[in-house]
């Protein structure tokens, strides 16, 4: 088989029409570490990427205070950061956002934008953007007096300051950056059609394709923009950002693009997981699609429609690991398992180097309880945000639930032993400044640090109020959040009460040190638990598909019990028991993995993954014991309905259109990807909690679970579809 492995070489794309591609740190939440950014430049240029763009969205200076120039410390980080990149030939993108209260047709706002990137271009920065992502589309009544329309505002402004600077490479993220957001169509956008029309040629375009987080790029969808825009766009690519959900982190490879596009498009930065060590795997399959067809020629005899395949969690039938890779793949040919493989490979090492970790991830919602009863709350877009402080709020009452119910489960599933209504409520925003440590990340409630800016001029008055106070990251101990190593999760019956589940540990201190080390199965199954938006990995998928099988067939047992130990074993019986083992495999192997990374030297990576690991882990422990209990025949008869296969539960967000949850068409509306995944929070560890909330129903609540869930069903929360 041909390997795609990326070797530390000269930059590809210089040799393919200046092909942009890199990374683009354009996410909420806590921005990267100077240091983690230069790490960063050492991967892309091994890898053959040429481009970052500087873009975190509440490193405050960026967004929610563009005027402020930066202060002499400040200065030196950001030089250092520039110079860095130079070293390694990559470019270094600095972006600005000041569309959130910038007054277009005032020439004071423009000569203080002007005055911020001057800054920046003396510190050695050659590359810039205007960012007007996530803003109100709506002009203030000074610009209105000035300028045609939002469009001819941007236009005016980005041409000015691009020729004020010397027509530098120059990138602008307009307001419409994506087919979902074109008013009322891409061809027939007002907005996108000016832009092409009016900004200067030499400027290039972001695009996120046909949602904020597009599943699929298509070559006709980007010849379209590319018609509209007069030029082709730089794709600002959100498949592995996860800002916008607790509970996932994306460790797939990149997909559902074809190599078939780089000849038209100006290039690709993704903007990846808020974590930067959790990257590894989304950059690295990039560099090796990126590399795939560099000469924009392919061998026609070679099917690889595979390339831009990607499938959704229900579409695997037969129960495997994933789909086969080609025996035989040409070397610019992309496959994305191909890719994953690779990637891990490289991946592997890095976990063993040792590193400290300053200090816990903040993404920029609150961290709901791993139990939360369903309906599944959803949360606001960060991708969406008008504000810069984005939050997280519910759009539905949720039911009145008794807490001792969710007890048992919340103690096997998550740390969080209690539901918090103040974990519900939004944050006071905190902007923090990456720019003043090699390390760490500064929090401030709403203060930049204080110290004299590099230039003598006044800051504008325009500028948002600042207050005094502020926090700093500490390096961590092993013991500062990380919860201890839980214990692994069995579940017998007690003779003495055969309705009874008893929770049982492992000690892992028992065993050797040679058993500790983590190995590439083991990043192999990481990958596939947190795969991607809209596809969960092979062994994700079996998981499912295995336990889905045991609960719908649970009556077999049940009733080869009741015949007794003479009668012989039916052969669906002995499947049944088969498959049962198989799910105990799967949860050994999970909790292997949960052990094997709590040992690892990196403890920066080990913080990153280890919120989402445990949560994981617990959830499949449960659900293993789960069917343990049924193998003793413990079988809840009073709502045999819902788990002898007659009906299959689906979970929906109360935000998906009552219409459409049950008429005609639904789900063809739920496969085709029209939903971003947002609608559907929590990925592979939510759609398991589901299942886990419904059994804790069954077992603990007995007839009340009857009405229970003939309540969600009316409501629409779950859906109870006959088999």
């Amino acid at each position: 088989m041909a390997d795609n492995k990326v070797t530390d070489i000269d930059n590809l794309h210089t040799k393919n029409g200046n092909f942009i591609c890199g990374v683009v740190e354009g996410f909420y939440g806590r921005p990267w570490t100077t240091e983690q950014r230069k790490d960063l430049f050492q991967k892309l240029k091994k890898w053959g990427m040429d481009s970052y763009l500087y873009a975190p969205k509440d490193d405050y200076k960026h967004r929610a205070y563009w005027r402020e120039l930066y202060t002499v410390e400040e200065a030196e980080h950001l030089t250092g950061l520039i110079s860095s990149a130079v070293e390694h030939g990559i470019t270094f993108y600095y972006a600005l956002s000041p569309g959130l209260d910038i007054t277009y047709s005032s020439a004071k706002e423009v000569a203080a934008l002007k005055r911020k990137l001057e800054q920046v271009s003396r510190f050695g920065c050659t590359a810039f953007a205007l960012l007007f992502d996530d803003i109100e589309p709506e002009m203030s009544e000074a610009d209105k007096e000035v300028f045609q329309s939002f469009a001819h505002a941007q236009v005016s402004v980005s041409n000015e300051v691009f020729q004020h600077l010397g027509q530098p490479r120059f990138m602008l993220c307009p307001t419409q950056y994506c087919a979902a957001r074109a008013t009322p169509n891409v061809q027939n956008s007002e907005y996108l059609n000016t832009l092409g029309a009016k900004l200067a040629p030499e400027i290039d375009i972001m695009w996120t394709g046909p949602k904020v987080i597009s599943r699929i790029l298509t070559v006709e969808s980007i010849e379209e923009i590319t018609d509209v825009l007069r030029r082709p766009p730089v794709i600002w690519d959100n498949i592995h950002a996860n800002d916008y959900d607790q509970k996932r982190v994306f460790l797939g490879p990149y997909s559902g693009r074809s190599p078939d596009l780089i000849p038209k498009l100006r290039g690709v930065l993704t903007n990846p997981n808020c974590e930067y060590g959790a990257n590894f795997v989304a950059i690295h399959t990039l560099a090796q699609w990126s590399r795939c067809n560099v000469d924009g020629k392919r061998d026609p005899s070679i099917n690889d429609t595979v390339s831009a395949d990607i499938k959704l969690e229900t579409e695997t039938e037969d129960g495997g690991v994933g789909e086969d890779v080609p025996s035989t793949l040409s070397p610019n040919m992309y496959h994305p398992r191909q890719a994953l493989r690779n990637a891990i490979n490289e991946w592997l090492p890095e976990f063993f180097r040792p590193r400290v970790v300053w200090g816990p991830i903040a993404k920029p919602q609150q961290v709901v309880a791993a139990a939360v009863p369903i309906p599944i709350i959803p949360s606001v877009n960060t991708c969406m945000s008008l504000t810069t402080t984005t939050t997280s709020c519910s759009s539905a009452t949720l039911p009145l639930i008794n807490s001792n119910q969710l007890q048992a489960l919340a103690e096997v599933c998550s740390s969080v032993t209690a539901i918090n209504e103040s974990l519900l409520q939004p944050v006071s925003g905190a902007v923090m400044n990456s720019l003043i440590s090699e390390t760490k990340v500064v929090c401030n409630d709403v203060v930049p640090p204080t110290g004299e800016p590099m230039d003598c001029n006044s800051t504008p008055n325009g500028s948002p109020a600042h207050a005094t106070k502020s926090s700093e990251d500490t390096p961590m101990s092993d013991s500062a959040t990380v919860s201890p190593v839980p214990s692994s999760v069995n579940m017998q019956v007690d003779s003495s009460c055969s309705n009874t589940m008893i929770v049982e540990s492992t000690n892992y201190s028992t065993i050797d040190k040679c058993e500790k080390a983590l190995t590439h199965e083991d990043l192999a199954l990481l990958c596939d638990l947190f795969y991607l938006p809209f596809e969960h990995g092979g062994q994700g998928i079996q998981l499912l598909q295995e336990f889905n099988w045991l609960k719908s067939n649970a009556h077999l047992v049940t009733q080869a019990n009741k015949k007794g130990k003479e009668s012989p074993t039916e052969p669906e019986v002995t499947e049944w028991f088969e498959r049962a083992t198989r799910l105990e495999e799967i949860s050994k192997a999970v909790n292997l993995l949960f052990q094997h990374l709590t040992f690892v030297p990196n403890r920066e990576l080990l913080y990153d993954l280890y919120p989402y690991m445990w949560d994981m882990r617990g959830v499949i422990s449960l659900l293993n014991s789960y069917i343990k209990w049924l193998a003793n025949g413990q079988f809840p008869q009073m709502v045999a309905s819902f788990t002898l296969g007659s009906y299959t539960c689906m979970r929906y967000s109360p935000s998906f259109p009552r219409h459409k949850r049950f008429s005609k068409g639904w789900k063809e509306t739920f496969m085709s990807g029209e939903q971003e995944p947002w609608v559907f929070r929590g990925g592979l560890t939510a759609d398991l909690q589901v299942l886990a909330n419904i059994l804790r129903m069954i077992v603990v609540d007995g007839v009340a679970a009857h009405l229970r869930l003939r309540a969600l069903w009316s409501e629409g929360v779950v859906v109870l579809r006959k088999a």
